[in-house]
C-alpha cells in the first residue's frame, strides 16, 4: 500500500479519443503528446521544469521510437530531465502510475510527469533478418493486425479470448451482453449532457495538421457508433455461437493524456481545488491462464483491494478497460456487483482505445465521478495483451 503518492486534483487531461484513420491518423504519437502536455502546462501555468523525472508510456512503434522518454521531455519543455519508457499493453497507464507511485514513495523523486499515448491509425510494419530463411527471406510483422490476431498465439484473436472466458464461466447470453452494451453506451450519454459537462472537467482539444497551412482541433471523441439495444439485438455474433457481436467490441483510437504524480505537499499546490485530495493506494497485476485474458481483471482488483486494505464493498466508483462487453460481465459475476453501475461516464467499449493512454482516461474520469459524489474509493482494472491484467485503487476525500 502507498501512503505518500497523490495526483493533485485538476492535475491530468485526455485529449478526446479519435477511432483510428480519423484525423489523428498521421500525428506523430510522441510529438502530439508533448506537444498537448506543453499546452496544458501552459494554459495551468505549471512550468514543465518542476518535474523532476517522466515515465512515458506508449505501445505501438513510431519513428524515433528508441528515444521516446527523454525526446518526449525536451518536446514538453524540460529538456533537462530523464525518463522511461514503459510498454505494456492495454495496462500501459496503470503500470505507469505504478512505476510513479513506487519512486515517490521511496523518495527517489518528488514529482512526476506521467505521459500516455498511442496512434493506432497507420501502425508500423517491421521487417526482421532471417538469414536462414529460403533465400534469406524477411520476417514480417505488421504491429497492429498481427497482434490483434494472437502475436506469438496465432490463431487465438482477441475476441476469441474473450469467448473462451464466456464458454469457461458459463452462464453468459448475448442478450445479457447486448443488454449491458447498451448500458455503456446510455452511460457515455451522461458525459454529453449540458454542453459535454462532465468531459470537460479533464478533457481538452487537440491539434492535428491538414496541411501545412492549415491546423484543425477534435474537440470530442471521434468514431463513437450510435448504439441501441434494438440494433444490438438484430446484429450476429462475429464468431459463430459466440456471444460478441461487431458492437460489443471497442474500436482501436488515437489520443493520449497525462497525469502527475507526486507528494501530498505538492499535489495541493497544484491542485485546481485545495478542498479534494486524490490520494494512490494500490497496484494489482495478474496473468491468467492462456488466451482467456478477460479473467485476469478479476485477480489484479482483487490484489489492489487486499493492498490498500479495502473491501469491493467500499468502493463507490468501478472502471473498467472492457475491450469485449463480457469482461464487465465476468468480473461483476465473480465479485458480486452490479455490472449496470460500474463504469459511468464512459469507458472504452463504447469511446474506443489507443491502448497506451486508455487505462489513464478512464483512471482520470474515475476522479472526477468521485469527486462529484463527494469522495471515496475508486478501483480500476482492466485486462491485456498475454492473458495478463493490472488494476488500481484510489481515493479521493
Amino acid at each position: 500500500m502507498y501512503t505518500k503518492v497523490f495526483i493533485p486534483y485538476g492535475g491530468y487531461y485526455s485529449t478526446p479519443f479519435v477511432r483510428w484513420q480519423g484525423s489523428l491518423q498521421n500525428e506523430h504519437a510522441v510529438e502530439l503528446a508533448a506537444a498537448t502536455t506543453k499546452k496544458w502546462l501552459a494554459s495551468r501555468e505549471i512550468d514543465p521544469k518542476i518535474f523532476e523525472y517522466l515515465v512515458f508510456g506508449k505501445t505501438i512503434g513510431q519513428l524515433y521510437t528508441f528515444y521516446d522518454a527523454p525526446w518526449a521531455a525536451y518536446l514538453m519543455g524540460n529538456p533537462d530531465i530523464s525518463g522511461m519508457h514503459i510498454t505494456q499493453a492495454c495496462s500501459t497507464s496503470t503500470t505507469v502510475l505504478n512505476q510513479a507511485s513506487a519512486a515517490i514513495e521511496t523518495g527517489l523523486y518528488e514529482t512526476s510527469f506521467c505521459m500516455l499515448t498511442d496512434r493506432c491509425s497507420n501502425g508500423p510494419f517491421t521487417v526482421w533478418p532471417n538469414p536462414k530463411g529460403p533465400g534469406g527471406e524477411m520476417i514480417a510483422e505488421s504491429w497492429m493486425m498481427d497482434n490483434f490476431d494472437g502475436g506469438p498465439w496465432r490463431g487465438v484473436p482477441m475476441l476469441q479470448t474473450a469467448e473462451n472466458v464466456v464458454n469457461k464461466a458459463g452462464g453468459i447470453t448475448k442478450e445479457d451482453v447486448d443488454k449491458v452494451t447498451a448500458r455503456r453506451y446510455e452511460q457515455y450519454q451522461d458525459a454529453l449532457v449540458n454542453d459535454r459537462a462532465f468531459q470537460k472537467r479533464y478533457m481538452i482539444p487537440v491539434d492535428f495538421k491538414i496541411s501545412k497551412k492549415k491546423i484543425g482541433i477534435v474537440e470530442a471523441d471521434e468514431g463513437v457508433t450510435p448504439t441501441t439495444l434494438e440494433g444490438l439485438t438484430a446484429l450476429k455474433s462475429v464468431i459463430p455461437g459466440g456471444v460478441h457481436s461487431f458492437g460489443a467490441q471497442t474500436h482501436p483510437a488515437d489520443g493520449n493524456c497525462g497525469l502527475i504524480v507526486t507528494t501530498r505537499e505538492k499535489a495541493r499546490a497544484l491542485s485546481t481545488d485545495k478542498n479534494i485530495e486524490v490520494q494512490i493506494l494500490a497496484y494489482g497485476f495478474a496473468r491468467a491462464e492462456k488466451a482467456h485474458m478477460a479473467m485476469a481483471v478479476v485477480p489484479a482488483a482483487r490484489m489492489a483491494l487486499e493492498k490498500a486494505g479495502v473491501s469491493i464493498t467500499d468502493v463507490k466508483a468501478i472502471k473498467t478497460h472492457n475491450p469485449f462487453t463480457a469482461n464487465d460481465l465476468y468480473m461483476a459475476n465473480e465479485m458480486g456487483i452490479d455490472v449496470m453501475t460500474m463504469n459511468n461516464y464512459g469507458c472504452s467499449l463504447i469511446y474506443g482505445h489507443p491502448q497506451g493512454p486508455t487505462a489513464g482516461r478512464a483512471i482520470i474520469e474515475m476522479i472526477e465521478e468521485l469527486a462529484i459524489l463527494g469522495g471515496g474509493f475508486g478501483l480500476f482494472t482492466g485486462c491485456a495483451a498475454g492473458d495478463t491484467g493490472a488494476a488500481l485503487v484510489i481515493k479521493v476525500s
